[in-house]
């Protein structure tokens, strides 16, 4: 077993190993004061393991109460939220009780915005079942859905009583959805330096656990200095605008990991196309794209791109931050006037080099 702590302003732990799935009680125990468990998850989680983690839940005595919801982005809508939130109402739910989201990111995200929200906040405990919740969206306390205009523009930030990995829960992921997470990873290598992102080159399976606590520590470490994302958590939004924007154009049936893949490679193209990087370090970018097969190409121009950008949370007054490359383990927080990121967008789509 690793762990790895958050200090920021709630202390919690993150749980990382493997077959403990049915010994949750034995985690969740020390956070509880009520007798109701309430499960948000999602379809397919639930036919995998919702009993597992239910009977480990009722033979210690509590009464645990599960929501199903649809698997995939479309799900994460005020719909699915407000339903939850009747449902634990109709429960008896109360704020000595605990919501634990189980599953992707969609759980986590309503489950997460859900347990900030109901009676002003309940207590939460994440057990993520993807890649890219395990290294990613479980950690750092952001929660959300998304709305007609765009993604997650209502959520809250909340930090949870203790995230627990459970890595055999990955053995059962399709292999598309398993690589929805390396685009996370991608993005942490670039972030972090070229000891991470030489590191995986390699087949990411063989060595997934070391993999899963480095990027976690990585989260964790940008995450404590910046619990709210005004300054320096900004940079995990890396390759993120293009990809958020990537996805409400497409109805969100392109996933958030190839989106993110998309956007990784297009602000790699903007980087260099604005003098910030150097050719060798777009074409190292690229090539890890295309090593670990994804699939690039942008599918919108350039004014599509930018019109969905407006869309997004992080613009300010006329501006938004791009998380732009000068280098592997060197990238910055650019202010980026709305009114030229159409020019900026076709001038890197443009590029052929």
């Amino acid at each position: 077993m690793r762990k790895i702590t958050v200090a920021g302003s709630k202390k919690y732990d993150i749980i990382i190993d493997k077959n403990i799935l049915s010994e949750a009680y034995q985690y969740i125990k020390p956070f509880l004061t009520g007798n109701i468990v309430y499960i948000v998850t999602d379809d397919i989680v639930d036919s995998l393991y919702g009993s597992i983690l239910t009977d480990s839940l009722e033979s210690n005595g509590l009464s645990v109460f599960r929501y199903i919801i649809p698997h995939g982005e479309q799900s994460k809508n005020a719909d699915n939220y407000i339903a939850v939130l009747n449902d634990m109402a109709s429960k008896g739910v109360s704020r000595s009780d605990m919501l634990i989201a189980f599953g992707g990111g969609i759980p986590g995200d309503i489950g997460g915005f859900a347990a900030a929200t109901y009676l002003r906040g309940i207590p939460l405990l994440h057990i993520p079942t993807t890649l890219l919740a395990t290294v990613d969206s479980s950690i750092g306390g952001k929660t959300g859905i998304n709305l007609k205009e765009g993604k997650n523009l209502a959520g809250a930030f909340y930090q949870p009583q203790a995230v627990i990995c459970d890595l055999s829960l990955l053995d059962t992921l399709p292999d598309e959805v398993f690589k929805d997470g390396y685009a996370e990873i991608i993005k942490y290598g670039i972030l972090s330096g070229n000891q991470l992102f030489n590191r995986i080159k390699k087949p990411l399976k063989s060595d997934i656990e070391s993999i899963v606590y480095e990027c976690i520590k990585i989260k964790r470490d940008i995450v404590q200095k910046d619990e709210s994302d005004i300054g320096i958590r900004q940079l995990l939004n890396l390759g993120h605008t293009i990809a958020h924007a990537v996805e409400l154009l497409s109805g969100y049936t392109i996933s958030h990991g190839a989106a993110v893949a998309k956007g990784l490679h297009l602000i790699s193209k903007i980087s260099y196309t604005q003098g910030l990087c150097t050719k060798e370090v777009l074409t190292k970018i690229t090539d890890m794209l295309n090593l670990h097969g994804f699939n690039t190409d942008l599918l919108y121009g350039a004014k599509d791109i930018a019109n969905a950008i407006t869309a997004d949370k992080k613009r300010s007054s006329g501006h938004i931050n791009l998380i732009l490359i000068r280098d592997i383990g060197k990238c910055t927080i650019e202010k980026t006037d709305m009114s030229d990121l159409t020019d900026i967008i076709q001038t890197a789509t443009e590029y052929r080099g």
